[in-house]
């Protein structure tokens, strides 16, 4: 039997899409393995945001191929680049776009019975998850990230995803909540909803974003502790769903909320909503006492000024946010801002960069402080080599924020959720005992 090797790069969108693409292949009896070493054909699935990520995934192709794997390169890469791509890596067997994944078996099939190259690559994506396919998850941990839906709706001057994911399409309430009930039944004590935009979903299906009536149905799963969300836009978080995030007790008290930039001509630019953030960001802590509010910024859209830059470094310097992250500005073909006019230069876009990242270190430093003495829940997710076990509270999501470092003589279980006293802490981590 062929054995089928798969390398995820990007998000944890994508990451969801691999195991949807592993979940179709072992339906069909393919052996699966995460050792590509071990595999006659791997696929590699890319992630094409932004020029960096584009040069990780090229990296593995090019590794892959040199070793004399039959490579089938899926995701956002061939969907931005289609044949261009095959030229430049004529090895390369076969590729499907990012809402063609489920073509995967069949794509085997056809090399393995002798085709030379498969393509299938939509001209206009169109995302339908795969309701039927049982996920191959590549970890299974404390939490598991369930995709809502796909796709966006916006068009946001830096970005590509719209035109390499389509439109926002999501999946039933009922189709959701039974996919939350089969992680909670392998031991899954965490669910982080994830999407392009997840306070879009359920617009497409009923008519008005929906992720309020989500949470509730999530929120009676007896077996699932915490509920996250990840990835909100700005307009739709509105007092209904502020409510439902206070009132729900699994849903833990945090917001992902990237609102790239806080100067009113700059969003303007970058074709996002322009609105005071300040008022947005003093509702969402009035209507949910203690949250925690995780954001983004761009650093050197063109045309950013030292004027704009010193009014986002204000607006974080006051908004003083839980968690935070900064991205110089990545100039992407086939976005609005490609064409654009004073492009910052590099050496000034990594000046800002630094400069807005060393205040957030001492605001997440003076913000970490505060729970020193505290006793917090939090949950295990596994153990150091030198003795540490490794847990997260509610204010920190997976793989992105920062982690608890617990020393203690207990016996304690991943994907369980133990008080612990929080005795010091560092500019990204707390340090506690049981």
């Amino acid at each position: 039997m062929t054995k089928i090797a798969l390398v995820n790069h990007g998000c944890a969108k994508n990451l969801v899409d691999s195991e949807l693409m592993l979940g179709i292949l072992a339906e069909k009896g393919y052996e699966i393995t995460l050792d590509d070493s071990d595999a006659e054909v791997c696929i590699v699935n890319t992630c094409s945001f932004i020029h960096d990520a584009e040069k990780e995934s090229v990296d593995s192709i090019l590794k892959l191929v040199d070793e004399g794997k039959k490579v089938i390169v899926t995701g956002c890469l061939p969907q931005k680049h289609k044949e261009e791509l095959k030229d430049a890596i004529p090895e390369v067997v076969a590729m499907l776009g990012t809402t063609d994944f489920t073509e995967i078996a069949e794509t085997v099939d056809k090399l393995l019975k002798g085709d030379d190259y498969v393509s299938n690559v939509s001209e206009m994506p169109s995302y339908c998850y795969p309701e039927q396919v049982e996920r191959q998850q590549i970890t299974v941990g404390a939490s598991s990230y369930i995709k809502i839906a796909d796709g966006c709706n916006y068009n946001c001057g830096y970005c590509i995803i719209p035109k390499l994911r389509g439109k926002c399409h999501s999946r039933k309430v009922e189709d959701v909540v039974k996919e939350a009930k089969k992680l909670a039944d392998k031991g899954v004590t965490e669910i982080v909803l994830i999407a392009q935009d997840t306070t879009s979903y359920g617009v497409d299906l009923y008519g008005k974003p929906t992720l309020p009536k989500l949470l509730e149905e999530l929120n009676k799963i007896d077996e699932i502790a915490w509920i996250r969300i990840m990835y909100a836009y700005p307009t739709f978080v509105n007092d209904e769903l502020l409510d439902a995030i206070a009132r729900l007790d699994k849903v833990v008290k945090y917001i992902d909320l990237p609102l790239q930039h806080s100067n009113l001509e700059v969003l303007k630019s970058m074709c996002r909503p322009v609105e005071d953030y300040r008022k947005l960001v003093k509702n969402i802590r009035s209507k949910v006492k203690g949250i925690a509010i995780r954001t983004a910024f761009i650093v050197g859209y063109p045309g950013e000024t030292e004027e704009q830059f010193e009014d986002l470094y204000k607006f974080v310097e006051d908004m003083k946010f839980d968690k935070m992250g900064v991205f110089e500005y990545s100039r992407e073909k086939g976005t609005i801002s490609y064409a654009m006019k004073n492009q910052v230069p590099a050496k000034t876009k990594h000046a800002r960069y630094k400069k807005l990242m060393e205040l957030q270190q001492r605001i997440s430093a003076e913000n970490n402080a505060k729970f020193v003495g505290k006793t917090l829940p939090c949950i295990i997710e596994g153990f150091t080599d030198d003795g540490f076990v490794m847990a997260r509270t509610q204010y920190d999501a997976p793989e992105i924020d920062g982690m608890v470092y617990i020393k203690t003589d207990k016996q304690v279980v991943p994907a369980d959720i133990e008080d612990v006293k929080i005795t010091s802490s560092s500019e990204y981590d707390l340090y506690g005992e049981i």
